[in-house]
C-alpha cells in the first residue's frame, strides 16, 4: 500500500512528539488536565451532604401516555386526570348505567365526559376497560360516528373487542369499506365467518367469499338462519321469487346490512337507537330519515341543525304524524322570515305543540332562540312561551333579565337562571329543593366529597348525575345534593340548565 508523503510526514511528527512528551501521572491529570480534551466523558455522581434518604419522585408510566378523546380538555374544561383515581370496574358500571334520558342538560354533560380527552385509571389492564365502557355507552346513545372516530383514534386493530366496536359502527354509518379492508389484511381480528364473507364480497372477492361460505356450511359453524341469509347475500339470483326470510328478533349491524343488501330492509324503529344512523343515509326514504333524526336528536346524539335540514328539505308529502311536524316547522320559519309578530305568535304555539309531542323542546329552543330573542310578543300567552323557550336555550341568563307577566313561578325561574333562586319566592317543594342546592355553602354527600379529595372527579360527577335523576323522580334531598355537587366542581352552567329543564319541561 502506498502512503502519500504528506501523510507520512504527519505520522512521523506525531510519533516524535509522543516520544519527547512525558506521560502525565494520575495526580497531574487531575490538577492540570490537558486543554484539548474532547469533552468530559465520565462524571462522578454528586455526593450527598447528609445521611438522610433523598426524596424520590415516582411517576406511573400510564400517566405519561397521551390522553384519549375527541374533544380537547381545554375545550371541555375537564382535566385529563379525571378518571385516574377511580376503580375502572366501578367507572365502567357508572358510565354504562347513569340515566340521562329525561334531561337534555345531563345528556350534554354525559357526552362531554365520554368524548373529552382523558387518561385511564392506573393499572396494566385498565385502559380498555374504560375505553369499552365509553364506546358501549356512546353506541347505546346512538352516537355511531363518535364511536367510529374514538376507536380509530385508540387503534381499532389492537384487539378483537376494539375491532368489533369499530366494525359495527362503520356498518351503521356506511363506512364499512375501511373496516373490511382491515379485516381482510388481518383475518385474526374477527372469528365471525359472516364478517369474513361479507367483507370479502364487499371488496369484490366473490370467489373467496363463496369458498368461505362453503366451509361454514361444511363445518356447521353458523346458525341455519344466518347461513340462509348469507346464501341469499352471495347468490341472490338463486332465490328469485322465494319467500321473505323471517325477521330476526335481535339483529346485529351486520345482519341488518345484509338484509338491506338482499332487498328485505328491516325497520329501525323497534331496534336499538344506534340503528337509526342507518336511516340517515340516502338509501332510506325522507320520512324514515326524519324519524331517525328525531330519535337521535332527542337523546343528544345528533345536532339540531341536522334535524332542521331534514325538516326543511322539501314540502311535506302528506298529513298526520311526522308530516304535521314538518309543516309546522316550515310555517314557523316562514313566519320568522316575514317578521310579522302576530303570525310568529300563531305559528309558535302550533310548532311548540308538535315539538312537545316528541320531546324535542330543547333542540327547538337551541335552533330558534336567537331569532325569538328579538321578537317580543304582544299576546301574553305567546310571550310567556317565547320567554320559556329562551330559558331552555343557551340564552337563559340574558332572558332572565326581563320577566314577563304570567305564572307565579316566573320570578323564581328568572332567579334560577341568574344562579340565585333563593332571592325569589319558591312556588313548590321542587323549587325549594333546587334553591337549597344554590345556597351559599350547601353540604354535599360525604362519599362524593371523599371522591373529590381523592382526585376522582369523573366518578364524582357521574354519581352526582345519578343523584339528580333520583331527585327528579321525587327524592328532593338527592336533588339538592346533586346541584350542590355540580356547583362544587365548577359545573355551574350544568346545575342551572338542568334545574331549568327539570322545572320547565315537567310543567310543559
Amino acid at each position: 500500500m502506498l502512503i502519500r508523503p504528506a501523510l507520512l510526514a504527519l505520522l512521523l511528527t506525531g510519533t516524535a512528539h509522543a516520544q519527547t512528551s512525558e506521560p502525565l501521572s494520575v495526580i497531574d491529570w487531575l490538577t492540570n488536565p490537558p486543554e484539548n480534551l474532547p469533552g468530559t466523558v465520565l462524571l462522578e455522581p454528586p455526593v450527598t451532604q447528609t445521611g438522610l434518604q433523598p426524596d424520590v419522585q415516582v411517576t406511573p408510566l400510564e400517566s405519561l401516555s397521551p390522553p384519549l378523546g375527541l374533544v380537547s380538555s381545554s375545550v371541555t374544561g375537564l382535566p385529563v386526570s379525571m378518571w385516574q383515581g377511580s376503580d375502572p370496574a366501578r367507572l365502567a358500571e357508572l358510565i354504562r348505567s347513569v340515566p340521562v334520558k329525561a334531561n337534555p342538560a345531563l345528556q350534554r354533560l354525559l357526552f362531554t365526559l365520554l368524548l373529552s380527552e382523558a387518561r385511564p385509571p392506573s393499572g396494566p389492564e385498565t385502559k380498555d376497560v374504560l375505553l369499552m365502557a365509553r364506546l358501549d355507552r356512546l353506541i347505546q346513545l346512538g352516537a355511531a360516528d363518535p364511536v367510529q372516530s374514538l376507536v380509530q383514534l385508540a387503534g381499532p386493530t389492537d384487539s378483537q373487542s376494539r375491532f368489533k366496536q369499530w366494525f359495527d359502527a362503520t356498518l351503521l354509518t356506511g363506512d364499512e369499506d375501511r373496516s373490511c379492508s382491515a379485516l381482510i389484511a388481518q383475518p385474526n381480528l374477527s372469528r365471525d365467518y359472516a364478517a369474513q364473507i361479507f367483507c370479502r364480497a364487499r371488496r369484490g372477492d366473490w370467489a373467496s367469499a363463496a369458498l368461505t361460505l362453503e366451509a361454514a356450511h361444511a363445518l356447521d359453524v353458523l346458525p341455519p338462519e344466518e347461513l340462509a341469509l348469507l346464501d341469499r347475500f352471495l347468490s341472490p339470483e338463486l332465490f328469485e321469487g322465494a319467500e321473505y326470510l323471517p325477521v330476526p328478533q335481535d339483529p346485529d349491524p351486520l345482519t341488518f346490512r345484509m338484509f338491506e343488501a338482499i332487498g328485505e330492509r328491516l325497520p329501525t324503529a323497534p331496534l336499538p337507537r344506534a340503528f337509526a344512523n342507518a336511516d340517515l343515509r340516502d338509501v332510506a326514504g325522507w320520512k324514515a330519515q326524519i324519524e331517525a333524526a328525531e330519535r337521535l336528536t332527542r337523546i343528544g346524539a345528533l345536532t339540531p341543525n341536522q334535524l332542521l335540514g331534514l325538516y326543511t328539505e322539501r314540502s311535506p308529502a302528506a298529513s298526520g304524524a311526522v308530516w304535521d311536524r314538518v309543516a309546522a316547522v316550515q310555517k314557523f320559519e316562514k313566519a320568522l322570515q316575514s317578521g310579522d309578530r302576530s303570525e310568529v305568535a300563531k305559528r309558535l304555539m302550533d310548532v311548540w305543540d308538535q315539538m312537545h309531542s316528541v320531546g324535542l323542546e330543547v333542540p327547538f329552543a337551541e335552533l330558534f332562540a336567537k331569532e325569538l330573542s328579538n321578537l317580543p310578543m304582544k299576546d301574553a300567552e305567546a310571550e310567556n312561551l317565547r320567554w320559556r323557550i329562551l330559558l331552555l336555550s343557551e340564552l337563559y341568563e340574558e332572558a332572565a333579565r326581563s320577566v314577563p307577566e304570567g305564572p307565579d313561578e316566573n320570578p323564581f325561574l328568572a332567579a334560577l337562571a341568574m344562579g340565585d333562586p333563593g332571592s325569589a319566592q319558591s312556588p313548590s317543594p321542587l323549587a325549594d329543593a333546587i334553591a337549597e342546592g344554590f345556597a351559599w355553602s350547601p353540604p354535599i354527600p360525604s362519599d362524593i366529597d371523599a371522591m373529590l379529595h381523592n382526585s376522582q372527579l369523573g366518578e364524582a360527577i357521574l354519581e352526582s348525575m345519578i343523584l339528580f335523576d333520583h331527585g327528579a323522580r321525587g327524592n328532593l334531598v338527592d336533588l339538592t345534593a346533586a346541584i350542590a355537587a355540580f356547583r362544587r366542581v365548577g359545573l355551574e352552567d350544568t346545575a342551572r340548565r338542568a334545574a331549568l329543564h327539570l322545572m320547565i319541561l315537567n310543567g310543559a
